[in-house]
């Protein structure tokens, strides 16, 4: 399938609709500057820079409350700008989220939880420094003057005012996130620190004013990034962001290109899981939340499945027709509000917990699909990045976190390289009517 373009039906689709959107575009009068620095719709386009996918709520017992505490977070970007918001999430709680203050600041260095001198930012919700967050609602912030670059550490601090059970979370975020003591330090001063931890709360989104366009990873712990080393940004995702800024390009497209990683480890297309197991609602269930309401999004790298087939019983297996069919509601959902969908096939996993030679088979035949369906706008093969080239079912030795399903930093580092940066020359500016234009084919990997 070397150099293979597609121009599919599905594409076609992806042409209308962002055709549709131009149309409809109605351009900020000049001179509304209070619409603009209210963030108005009209003036403003806005681009995801970082996520992460909420998942919880947690079991009781599991469940961490804090009080009167502020919770800092450090969010890696994967492109910079001047202006920002935030994306707050109540979405797994069941009571209201109480929001006292937030901000927005530089990360001073690249550990810790100390930001830069004068970088600080308050953030407001319609205008107020405090907002309540409905149980099962987001919020978004109103955006903020802050210059960033690329690949830059934000620090965002969130006020808890009241007793609040950490709800909504992503758990093992591979990040720390710092706990103060009690009291209100968004303000940029002191930071006492509490303690840390890896479950990160409430803070789903960071978006940046631009041009640009989104890149949606939705996928499972290998997304996720599991087994990686923590706080040195290794997922596959992070290596796709590095090569964005680091490989120039004729247009300029690839350096206003974010990477948005909607991975949450255990997670199915198909099985939302049980209470308290904090893997997440299916694909097929969180693709309007962690696809759809992300930032500019443009592309989604569709990586999920892995789970759907080892976790599935013997008595009721996934079969890969099965597989397909979910498959087939993504693209057809993805390409409906003018996004191209890349398809990464599954890795290897033989002698991991749930492999057997049956379900390999069905991996196999899914993978073969993805190859070869004229369905999809682009390929990414990760099963012949990450395989043994002795024997193509199991990780390549120097890849394997130890496990035979993760890889190592080394694996993640092969998979974001095997990313044809082709597959997204069809960016699409639509702040800009001249360049506002149907997606050019999707390039496949070359093999």
């Amino acid at each position: 399938m070397t150099g293979l373009l597609r121009w599919t039906r599905g594409s076609a689709l992806v042409a209308a609709a962002a055709i549709a959107a131009m149309l409809c575009l109605v351009q900020a009068p000049a001179g509304a500057q209070d619409a603009q620095e209210a963030g108005a719709w009209r003036g403003e386009r806005w681009v995801g820079t970082f996520g992460k996918a909420p998942a919880g709520p947690p079991q009781d017992v599991d469940t961490q409350v804090l009080t009167n505490q502020t919770v800092r977070l450090v969010a890696h970007t994967s492109v910079g700008g001047n202006r920002v918001r935030i994306r707050l999430s109540n979405e797994m709680g069941t009571t209201a989220l109480q929001i006292g203050a937030a901000s927005v600041a530089l990360r001073q260095g690249s550990t810790g939880y100390q930001i830069v001198a004068g970088s600080n930012r308050a953030l407001t919700f319609g205008g107020a420094a405090s907002v309540t967050i409905p149980p099962g609602a987001p919020v978004l912030s109103d955006p903020v003057n802050l210059s960033f670059s690329a690949l830059a550490d934000l620090a965002i601090s969130i006020h808890l005012p009241a007793s609040t059970r950490l709800t909504t979370v992503h758990p093992n975020a591979l990040q720390t996130v710092y706990i103060s003591t009690a009291g209100n330090y968004t303000g940029g001063g002191a930071f006492p620190l509490s303690r840390a931890t890896w479950w990160w709360p409430f803070l789903t989104e960071v978006q940046v004013a631009g041009t640009g366009a989104a890149i949606v990873a939705l996928g499972d712990s290998i997304t996720d990034g599991s087994r990686g080393t923590n706080d040195s940004n290794n997922r596959w995702p992070d290596w796709l962001a590095r090569r964005l800024q680091g490989t120039p390009d004729s247009g300029g497209i690839n350096a206003t290109l974010g990477v948005v990683n909607r991975g949450i480890s255990g997670n199915r297309l198909f099985t939302s899981t049980t209470l308290g197991s904090l893997a997440g609602r299916s694909g097929l269930e969180r693709f309007d939340r962690d696809v759809l309401a992300t930032g500019g999004v443009r592309y989604l790298i569709m990586a999920l499945g892995i789970n759907d087939i080892g976790y599935a019983s013997s008595s009721s297996p996934m079969t890969a027709a099965t597989f397909i069919s979910g498959y087939r509601q993504v693209i057809a959902r993805a390409h409906a509000r003018g996004i191209a969908v890349i398809g990464a096939t599954l890795g290897p996993f033989q002698g991991s917990g749930y492999y057997s030679a049956s379900k390999d088979t069905v991996r196999q035949a899914i993978n073969n699909w993805i190859r070869t369906t004229t369905e999809l706008d682009g390929v990414i093969d990760f099963d012949r990045a990450l395989q043994n080239p002795s024997n193509p079912l199991a990780l390549r030795p120097g890849y394997d976190s130890g496990d035979r399903l993760h890889p190592n930093n080394y694996g993640y580092q092969a998979m974001g390289n095997a990313i044809s940066l082709e597959l997204f020359r069809s960016h699409l500016n639509v702040t800009a009517a001249a360049n506002d234009a149907a997606p050019a084919p999707a390039a496949a990997l070359a093999q």
